[in-house]
């Protein structure tokens, strides 16, 4: 038999509050140990359960409180399937530390949707900007079927080990076929004035540089930074040809919040900002130091059109100009709460699989849901809540989140996840953002494109 693990199966604390930071607890692990009861050949034995194998059938009996939770007769309403469903968490999570197996994609029925998010540890949440607004593109199917065959990719280019060079292979040639099969469908959902530098683009992902035929040669001759290079360059040319899809919003805003300021399309704002103690901003890149430095942040107004739409109008209006910020453990935000100026817009987010906002409510992750624009990436860029209603944003005051990995879920995530309306992404400058000290100012904000995409109520 092999040897034993020992669990405290008394209790299984993984309930935590909404704002709590205390980490997932795992049960506890009890190696060989003097006074612990042994069995025959000397092993320690489990305290509360036991785990054995016998004929190729695995059971987990559970004692000390004359409950079985796991057996043949098993009575899955003993305890709640809330219960039971955590103890086939725990199952999980130890079967994937102690076998190389990749279990991120099995999710037995009896495992809620919320636990699969919670306790995966390789739940599929952007971990870039660039990558978030990607995957937020409202992009035709087609389109959408490439971008999710290179985008597999990235996640087998992250195994450290032998990496399986033939399944990338494979999803690039059934990306390629996508694209050479639905020519026609790809390129007729372009807008007659951006045929042109649709038809460019097109054949750049065919057989370009950076296309999807170099990205094979790539493959075959096993360079993972080739590999790299090539994916990233396909990966832009399919969100360019996207973006060329999408002209407008792909849903009807309701009727009672047409009388906000909205972006139906992308938008970038560039930051200037300024120390005033004296010190300088360090590029990593290199560079002298300055007392100034720029920042960029691309605004989705695909996925929140009013929350991006009315930043955008703040912009252009010099609302942010000579605000100061201040910094909070993993936040940045404008020192501007106080202010008036501006619409109070709604809360307002997409949830994952949807394909237009809910409005006045946050996200529950515990429930599984996840948002279209997450919080969880370094850089993100979200309104601050209104301090008179928890259902409404800010007027003005934004803030710049610093996602921190250890401050998250097992899962990766945010313990704020989903209750922000975020509406951009820090994609120029994210190395300046932890030199930015309480006190440092906006010199400046400008919107530098998307203008055209901005739509103003009237009287504005």
């Amino acid at each position: 038999m092999s040897s034993m693990l020992v669990v405290s199966a008394a209790r299984f604390p993984f309930v935590r509050a909404r704002w709590s930071r205390s980490s997932l607890l795992l049960p506890r692990l009890v190696g060989r140990r003097k006074g612990l009861p042994r069995n025959r050949r000397g092993k320690a034995r489990i305290e509360n359960c036991s785990v054995s194998a016998k004929n190729s059938k695995q059971s987990l009996v559970f004692s000390g409180l004359q409950k079985i939770l796991l057996c043949p007769n098993l009575s899955m309403f003993y305890d709640g399937r809330k219960k039971f469903a955590r103890a086939i968490a725990v199952i999980l999570i130890f079967t994937q530390i102690s076998f190389p197996l990749h279990l991120s994609n099995w999710v037995p029925w009896f495992l809620f949707s919320a636990n699969a998010v919670l306790y995966s540890p390789d739940t599929k949440v952007p971990r870039t900007g660039e990558l978030a607004l990607r995957k937020a593109i409202p992009a035709n199917s087609n389109m959408k079927a490439i971008q999710d065959s290179l985008e597999d990719i990235s996640y087998l280019l992250r195994i450290p080990q032998r990496k399986p060079y033939g399944t990338m292979e494979s999803d690039v040639k059934k990306a390629l076929k996508i694209a050479t099969e639905e020519k026609d469908a790809i390129l007729g959902n372009i807008p007659m004035e951006l045929k042109e530098k649709g038809s460019l683009l097109y054949t750049t992902l065919l057989d370009g540089k950076g296309g999807l035929q170099n990205l094979i040669e790539f493959i075959k001759v096993k360079d993972p930074d080739k590999v790299s290079v090539g994916l990233a360059s396909s990966l832009d040319t399919v969100a360019e040809l996207e973006l060329l899809q999408a002209p407008g919003l792909s849903f009807l805003l309701p009727e009672q919040y047409m009388k906000y300021p909205r972006l139906t399309g992308r938008g970038t704002v560039e930051f200037t900002i300024e120390k005033v103690d004296g010190s300088t901003f360090f590029p990593s890149a290199g560079g002298e130091p300055k007392t100034t430095t720029t920042i960029q942040v691309v605004l989705d107004g695909y996925s929140a059109p009013l929350t991006s739409g009315n930043f955008a109008k703040l912009v252009i209006d010099g609302a942010y100009d000579g605000v100061k910020l201040k910094c909070a453990s993993q936040a940045i935000l404008s020192d501007n709460e106080l202010e008036n100026y501006g619409y109070s817009v709604p809360l307002e987010m997409i949830p994952s699989g949807q394909f237009e906002p809910l409005y006045k409510t946050t996200l529950s992750v515990q429930d599984g849901e996840l948002p279209v624009l997450p919080l969880s990436v370094y850089g993100a860029v979200a309104m601050a809540h209104n301090i008179d209603s928890e259902e409404y944003s800010s007027p003005s005051q934004f803030f710049f989140y610093l996602y921190d990995k250890r401050n998250s879920g097992l899962g990766g995530l945010s313990f704020d996840e989903g209750q922000f309306s975020v509406f951009g992404y820090t994609v120029g400058g994210r190395e300046v953002l932890p030199q930015i000290k309480t006190g440092d100012i906006i010199r400046s904000a400008k919107l530098v494109r998307g203008q055209d995409r901005l739509i103003l109520p009237d009287g504005n």
